[in-house]
């Protein structure tokens, strides 16, 4: 069974009473999410945050976390 509800003040509201005991697990699905974000966007508030990285950590990150020899 499919319920419509919005979301009010962070809270998920139905739109009309559900038959539903209280304490019952729900998935919540976003109806119309829009396009996909891209990992630019769902990454942004950490892209650029550490600035004394190596200059080769792109290109040898699996030597600097792991330790195996650089490219």
């Amino acid at each position: 069974m499919v319920y419509r509800g919005h979301i009010r003040n962070g809270v998920v509201a139905p739109d009309e009473p559900l038959p539903l005991p209280e304490g019952t697990e729900v998935n919540i699905e976003p109806a119309d999410s829009g396009p996909p974000m891209t990992l630019a966007e769902l990454f942004k508030d950490v892209i650029g945050v550490v600035t004394d990285l190596p200059e080769d950590m792109a290109e040898n990150h699996d030597h600097y976390l792991h330790g195996t020899p650089k490219r």
